[in-house]
């Protein structure tokens, strides 16, 4: 069983780095075969087909990116520095990844259509578990007298989440940090200007 449950995790690294480098529909079972090193017959032991190996691989990139993120925010002691926690996250994975091809959330999101339900329905739950966690600690940060008691926690989440993944996809077109730094700059004036 044990042996059962590692191979499992090594097919579902290994396939995450494939899906979020290569791409969803241009990663083949033949090409995670010839990373894991295992047979098509091994790997679909594990999974029912690919479609539920690329669910359960986002789930994983998206464990290990709210893992890092939210220890980060257990942290630190102010809205502010939770805030800096997320920003900081967003600019220093651009040098140093928790996984390869960048972020998962903006990569699933651009490669999902309406032709793929289940890896668009995928990523649209990790949006939505961003977009409530940022919103909460807004909320959190109202209650606790660190944010102004009108701020608007939906429309703030939105414009944090859709400036973060916008710069993020700028700066690996541009090949450049410059459009991260310039949108988490602007972002960390929005958390200061909502604050008390």
């Amino acid at each position: 069983m044990r042996d059962s449950e590692t191979t499992k995790k090594t097919i579902i690294k290994e396939s995450a780095n494939l899906f979020n480098t290569q791409g969803y529909k241009a990663t083949s079972i033949s090409d995670i075969t010839k990373a894991t090193g295992l047979t098509k017959g091994a790997i679909y032991r594990h999974f029912d087909n690919k479609s539920d190996l690329e669910q359960q691989a986002l789930r994983s990139l998206s464990k290990l990116m709210f893992t890092e993120i939210g220890q980060s925010i257990r942290e630190a002691s102010t809205f502010q520095l939770k805030m800096e926690a997320i920003f900081t996250f967003f600019e220093t994975y651009m040098h140093t990844p928790k996984y390869e091809g960048g972020c998962p959330l903006l990569n699933a999101a651009v490669e999902a259509d309406d032709t793929n339900v289940i890896l668009r329905q995928q990523a649209f739950n990790m949006l939505a578990q961003l977009k409530s966690s940022v919103s909460k600690l807004i909320e959190n940060g109202i209650k606790n007298n660190q944010v102004q008691p009108d701020t608007d926690a939906d429309f703030y989440s939105t414009i944090i989440i859709a400036t973060l993944e916008g710069g993020i996809m700028m700066s690996k077109l541009e090949r450049s940090d410059d459009a991260i730094l310039k949108t988490i700059k602007h972002l960390r004036s929005l958390a200061k200007s909502i604050s008390v």
